[in-house]
């Protein structure tokens, strides 16, 4: 659009220059008139014989006709005016005078505007002539100044249409070029986000030459970032297996043991253990959270996590409704949304006394940065608010007698941290406790 405004701009400015140098050159060129007719008087002028005589027509019938708007006038600085020679078309009146009074203009060929007896406005060209013994005289002749607004109003009404005709096509012209110039554009960041969205892992398609490495190096860019996630995922799973497995060795062996050692040294390896999980998932996470083309239909994981769940609490007799639309995604990986989910409905399940209740709230933002809420209600006796943040803390567990490391929960709040997303614990409709957990992702298109 900004084009179009400065083509109209441009067009606008050579208008306005245009007209001005039109209107100079038609001022120009009635003068030359003008003067043709007083360069005539002045040769009658100072042809032999008495200059005070009649000096005969000038070639122009118009200045026989009575306030034609064509005139002349001929006479002496300072005369009075019946020493002063006109046309007829005067019909007894003047024409005013164009050099300022008190000052020595004589010699100077004068051009002005001026007013006729009858109001009239005048273009008006005055010259001197100097006739030795005889004295000097004024010219003046003048034309009606009608001619030449009229001449560039014409001029103006014509280039008006030209210009506006000009505009229209260099904006169309203009709007089809941007349309058409850039799409190879528009088909990259339509590109990018089918992988924002996870449709497409590369950035396909044919695009000139000047875009042409631009997406190439996309590719490449999107290539690397996947070899080195793959390569943290390893990494990842080299570390957790090199150091389970001695801790296992040591929890075994404490078996055997007899004594309070043997339970300080399970105690602590349990602890152990806990701490190696949490900070090896955090690791795993930090690495893909926000892995371009990741995303995970929300509703699967959450109807296998149901079916879990059921079964391991089957004791209790659990009814867990769940209300997720299928084409709910997260935009993150699928293992990440299994934990968070899982550690907030397992939470549930302990605490619940019968009943659980899993929804989901669209929360709109824009097709990259839509986000949905994932409500985890249950019927047990709830939080106090004062208690709610407190229970977010790493290791923290307000009932001792309920299984646990204390982690659960602050897995969940700093994974979806990772993700640019947020826990939050609140009152449920149900009568329990209320997890709000809020991610990236939405509807499919």
């Amino acid at each position: 659009m900004s084009a179009v405004f400065w083509s109209f701009a441009i067009l606008l400015i050579s208008g306005v220059i245009l007209s001005t140098l039109y209107r100079d050159n038609t001022e120009r060129a009635f003068d030359q008139r003008l003067l043709v007719y007083a360069n005539t008087l002045a040769s009658n002028l100072v042809a032999p014989g008495d200059p005070d005589r009649d000096l005969g027509p000038v070639g122009d019938p118009r200045f026989e006709l009575p306030l034609s708007g064509w005139y002349w006038q001929v006479g002496r600085p300072d005369a009075p005016p019946r020493d002063i020679r006109s046309s007829k078309s005067l019909f007894g009146g003047q024409l005013p005078a164009l050099s300022p009074p008190g000052e020595d203009t004589f010699g100077q060929i004068r051009r002005g505007y001026g007013k006729a007896p009858d109001e009239r406005e005048l273009r008006i060209v005055e010259r001197d002539i100097d006739l030795g013994e005889d004295g000097r005289f004024i010219i003046r002749v003048a034309g009606p100044a009608d001619e030449i607004v009229d001449d560039v109003r014409r001029f103006l009404f014509a280039l008006t249409i030209t210009f506006t005709l000009l505009g229209l096509a260099l904006g169309f012209t203009t709007l089809l070029q941007i349309r058409f110039g850039l799409r190879p554009l528009a088909n990259l960041r339509n590109a990018l986000r089918a992988i924002r969205r996870g449709d497409a892992e590369r950035v396909v398609g044919e695009y000139p030459r000047d875009i042409a490495p631009l997406a190439n190096d996309l590719n490449l860019l999107l290539d690397t970032n996947r070899e080195i996630l793959e390569r943290a995922r390893t990494q990842v799973g080299n570390l957790a297996h090199a150091l389970k497995t001695p801790l296992s060795i040591v929890v075994n062996e404490a078996e055997g043991a007899p004594g309070d050692v043997a339970a300080k040294i399970r105690e602590q390896a349990a602890i152990m253990r806990d701490q190696v999980n949490y900070y090896l998932d955090r690791a795993r996470a930090a690495a893909l959270a926000g892995t371009l083309g990741t995303l995970t239909d929300v509703a699967p994981v959450i109807d296998a996590l149901t079916r879990t769940f059921t079964k391991i609490y089957r004791d209790k007799d659990l009814d867990i409704e769940v209300a997720i639309p299928a084409s709910l995604r997260f935009r993150g990986e699928r293992q990440d949304l299994e934990e968070m989910a899982g550690n907030l409905i397992d939470n549930a399940a302990k605490w619940a006394a019968g009943r659980i209740a899993v929804s989901v709230e669209i929360v709109p933002g824009g097709d990259e940065r839509s986000r949905f809420r994932l409500f985890i209600d249950d019927d047990g006796p709830g939080l106090p608010e004062e208690a709610r943040s407190e229970v977010l803390k790493r290791g923290r567990r307000l009932d001792e007698t309920k299984p646990g490391s204390g982690l659960g929960l602050s897995i969940v709040s700093d994974l979806a941290a990772l993700y640019r997303g947020t826990l939050r614990l609140d009152a449920s409709p149900l009568g329990g406790l209320r997890a709000i957990l809020e991610l990236p992702g939405g509807d499919r298109n």
